[in-house]
């Protein structure tokens, strides 16, 4: 059996990119301005690993008011 192929954006990937755009911008600017900016790499790191366990992150809450549909992790809960 063949797994199904997903097309589109969807609540998870919209996490994960939002997360990995704020952590790539983050990192930047820790090099070129001040190393303090890594503290926001560090408050994402820790939503997205709370998010793992409990299930509940804020990002995914506003993609999906946003007209995402749901994934896997973050599936609507209609």
């Amino acid at each position: 059996m063949q797994a199904k192929k997903t097309t589109g954006m969807n609540v998870d990937k919209g996490v994960m990119a939002v997360a990995g755009t704020c952590i790539l911008i983050s990192v930047i600017l820790g090099v070129i301005w001040t190393p303090w900016a890594l503290a926001f790499t560090a408050f994402v790191g820790a939503n997205l690993l709370q998010a793992a366990f409990t299930g509940f992150c804020p990002a995914a809450t506003v993609l999906s008011k946003l007209g995402l549909s749901g994934g896997c992790a973050f599936g609507s809960k209609e």
